[in-house]
């Protein structure tokens, strides 16, 4: 007797799940040879036409995780024709789903696929941010979806890092009287820039708290308020310059500022900056 089976994986995306199901099962019957045949992005009749044309010359079986009911049906009435067994993975799940949450699902292909995409455009929105955080590499000005430029504790990295979960890239420039502004930042279209100003005492209490974390005095130039109206009177004339928009962010969260800041991009470049 042949112990030897074919397994055809068929799906609308890339076939994982189905190919380690396959995997789990046949291991249960340790057959003396199985191969597992995986074809992603099933989209039409004349693939599965073809793949059943290829899996009848052979024993096999046809495992699917397809969510378009036409394609779903036409797996069955072709495993019928042809006498091959056919497994519908989605289906039992898709169904329980349905009967817990009371409305039925969205049977979309690819949805997964879409998912996996804004999880590692996520992702690398958030290195991008770490690696062009404070301004270590202006490089990243060029390459960045937004700029943010300010002086010391006006949020750029907490900003930056929400705005990297909302998948914007994003590098920030410190604004130092005694560093000039790199030449990048001026050649940025100026749609992408935004300028961060707070209170010069709300920034001087914030400085403060920072210098104690750190177990400095907080008596430093970094923390006073002289040192401190310096630094946005440099940095108002650097935002002027650049004619970015400018946010103060003195009683502002994060949240809040980084909605003005999608906003203003929505109303540049459209709704799709968020696709």
């Amino acid at each position: 007797m042949d112990k030897s089976i074919t397994i055809y994986i068929l799906s609308d995306s890339i076939g994982e799940t189905g190919e380690q199901v396959a995997k789990a099962a046949v291991s249960q019957f340790n057959p003396e040879r199985y191969e597992i045949r995986r074809f992603p992005y099933i989209t039409g009749e004349e693939q599965i036409v073809e793949i059943f044309e290829e899996a009848k010359m052979e024993k096999s079986i046809i495992i699917y995780t397809i969510v378009i009911e036409k394609l779903r049906n036409f797996i069955i009435e072709m495993g019928s024709k042809f006498g091959i067994p056919v497994v519908d993975l989605m289906t039992p799940t898709l169904s329980a789903l349905e009967q817990v949450l009371g409305y039925g699902p969205k049977r979309e292909s690819g949805l997964i696929r879409r998912l996996d995409e804004k999880y590692f455009r996520k992702v690398e929105a958030v290195e991008f941010a770490v690696k062009y955080d404070d301004g270590k590499d202006t490089r990243g000005i060029k390459k960045a979806d937004i700029v943010l430029v300010g002086v010391s504790r006006t949020s750029k990295t907490p900003l930056s890092m929400y705005l990297a979960h909302k998948h914007f890239k994003v590098a920030n420039v410190p604004l130092v009287p005694e560093v000039p502004a790199p030449e990048e930042l001026f050649l940025k279209d100026v749609k992408r820039v935004f300028g961060l100003i707070a209170n010069p005492f709300k920034l001087n209490e914030i400085r403060q708290e920072r210098l104690k974390s750190l177990g400095l005095s907080n008596n430093a130039n970094y923390a006073s308020i002289e040192r401190i109206k310096l630094e946005l009177e440099y940095s108002k004339k650097i935002m002027e310059k650049l004619n970015c928009v400018v946010i103060d962010v003195s009683n502002k969260a994060v949240e809040e500022t980084a909605t003005i800041v999608i906003d203003v991009m929505k109303k540049n470049f459209g709704e799709e900056i968020l696709d």
